[in-house]
């Protein structure tokens, strides 16, 4: 049994509201109504009043379904956690805030856990299904997973704090000179270094012989003969 309450339609914050919107709840058709998309709550209305609101951290899916071998006519389709009832839908708006218990309790709980509640809601202007997903989507945004937050703060990596290294209580970083690096190297990293160089030298004896470049050399070879055409 669905429970439709008589509820005053939101005033403020309204992104987007639908008149002639047919809801269907699991397969139920509760008739034909107005959606309207609130910053802080989804609702729904009949023409006489009764509806019904979803908090935004109970969705955990919305989207346009335009299959129309799964449901006759395109909508825009929303998925909630948990069962919309009479028993329960006062539960579903504090279900977001509570999920880090529910972790903890027993087996018993993983029926209600992995409960979902699927509403359709029909536009009789399909063009409006857009506007009405964008909505959505806007004002979904406006209540992230505070889990996500906590991920956001995430900090790696080692901090040098100036302060404490200007009264000797940090440890500063090493620095060399040229010639302190040189004699910090070992024997392998001598020789990685003399071959380093040994191509270094290389590539630029052969900037002489590339095709197309002009040289400081090649200049002066090129001024000697302009002088002798002269």
């Amino acid at each position: 049994m669905v429970l439709l309450k008589s509820l005053p339609p939101p005033t403020e914050g309204v992104r987007h509201e639908q008149a002639e919107t047919t809801a269907v709840l699991d397969g139920k058709r509760l008739g034909c109504g107005t959606l309207y998309v609130a910053e802080t709550r989804l609702s729904w209305f009949d023409g006489s009043g009764l509806g019904f609101a979803l908090e935004y951290p109970t969705i955990s899916l919305h989207a346009i379904s335009r299959d129309v071998s799964a449901f006759p006519q395109e909508h825009l389709y929303v998925m909630v956690n948990g069962k919309l009832s009479d028993e329960n839908e006062a539960e579903m708006s504090e279900k977001a805030d509570d999920e880090d218990d529910d972790d903890e309790a027993g087996s018993g709980d993983d029926d209600e856990e992995t409960a979902i509640t699927e509403i359709r809601f029909v536009p009789s202007d399909k063009a409006a299904l857009e506007s009405m997903f964008s909505a959505m989507c806007e004002c979904q945004a406006l209540h992230p997973d505070p889990e996500d937050d906590d991920s956001d703060n995430d900090f790696e990596g080692e901090e040098y704090d100036v302060e404490e290294a200007e009264h000797g209580h940090a440890d500063i970083p090493t620095f060399y000179t040229c010639d302190e690096g040189l004699s910090a190297l070992t024997q392998e990293g001598q020789a990685t270094l003399e071959r380093l160089e040994g191509m270094l030298a290389q590539s630029v004896a052969q900037q002489y012989h590339m095709a197309g470049v002009r040289t400081e050399e090649t200049r002066a070879d090129f001024e000697d003969v302009m002088k002798v055409d002269g």
